[in-house]
């Protein structure tokens, strides 16, 4: 059920998916060295639900909670409304005198504008941080992660999946500057009530080291002898893998892999060629298929296919 409300507000182009506290700190105790001494924009966050005081992001609620376990500096945050100027909320001291800097030491100040990300006003605050930190909307994203890639920013931001395949995003992510943070977040609030089991559809994306950027991967699978489970493309000299865990570590040609293999993707031990599908496709010369469509296409025991979304990549040298 929850798979398919998703789906469906991404159809009507609905925003309104706000990320569960456990996602946040799941994810962001990760990043916890990056953020001392450092401003962190959150520019697609609420502070306040249903009631004066009642969190309605949990982006802010955690670095509240953390904000001097980490050393930060200042939080920002603002977001969008439709028909009406908005509000920032700022946390940088400790306002209620009580010696400690927390949520209730949040100030409110009234922007000019309506809090669009888009906006000068927002641009500015931008241009203030040192990391951005958020869920934003989904129907934007292309605009958004270009926004952060334009101002040279470091982020970490929840987007759909897909968004790997986008025009816009898979070049950042083939050049090594975009890639996928540790977890999928799968638990969303959606009219006030808790979206479970959204598996595989939402990741995380940064531009922050991680250690897995680092990881050598290892299946202990080899091509030559074991060449039936490896067929090749119809239309493109590469071999098919259908799980990362089967990629041939023997095997220096070109490789077509579900992008989930990003997960275990080290830019040290490969390099991302393109992709099977869109213009990339084009680019790296795949041909039509039997569908009469620019995809990657294979036949097995004479049933022709076209696997789902594959990267094409290469061990590179001395791996």
């Amino acid at each position: 059920m929850a798979k398919h409300t998703m789906l469906r507000a991404k159809e009507l182009k609905d925003d309104e998916f706000y990320t569960c506290y456990n996602e946040v700190e799941k994810e962001l105790n990760q990043y916890a060295k990056y953020f001392k001494g450092k401003v962190i924009y959150c520019n697609c966050d609420d502070h306040y639900g249903i009631g004066k005081g009642t969190p309605k992001s949990n982006f802010i609620k955690y670095f509240a909670d953390n904000f001097e376990a980490f050393g930060i500096k200042k939080v920002i945050a603002t977001h969008y409304e439709k028909s009406k100027k908005s509000t920032m909320y700022i946390l940088d001291k400790d306002n209620t005198g009580d010696g400690i800097i927390c949520s209730e030491d949040i100030e409110e100040i009234p922007l000019r504008e309506n809090g669009d990300f888009r906006s000068a006003e927002c641009v500015e605050l931008l241009q203030q941080a040192d990391i951005v930190i958020t869920n934003p909307p989904f129907s934007l994203f292309r605009e958004y992660i270009a926004q952060l890639i334009e101002y040279n920013k470091k982020f970490i931001i929840i987007g759909n999946k897909n968004a790997i395949a986008y025009k816009e995003v898979f070049p950042l992510i083939k050049n090594n500057k975009v890639w996928l943070g540790y977890n999928s977040p799968c638990h969303f609030i959606y009219n006030n009530k808790l979206t479970k089991k959204v598996n595989g559809l939402t990741r995380w994306f940064t531009n922050l080291l991680t250690t897995r950027r680092n990881e050598k991967l290892e299946t202990g699978k080899t091509y030559y002898n074991y060449e039936n489970m490896y067929p090749k493309y119809d239309n493109f000299d590469a071999i098919n893998v259908n799980k990362t865990s089967d990629i041939p570590m023997d095997y220096d040609g070109i490789i077509g892999v579900p992008i989930t293999f990003l997960d275990k993707y080290n830019p040290n031990q490969f390099e991302i060629i393109g992709m099977g599908t869109g213009d990339t496709a084009k680019e790296l010369g795949i041909s039509k298929n039997y569908r009469g469509r620019t995809d990657l296409s294979i036949t097995v025991d004479g049933i022709s296919s076209c696997p789902y979304n594959r990267l094409l990549i290469r061990k590179k040298k001395d791996n």
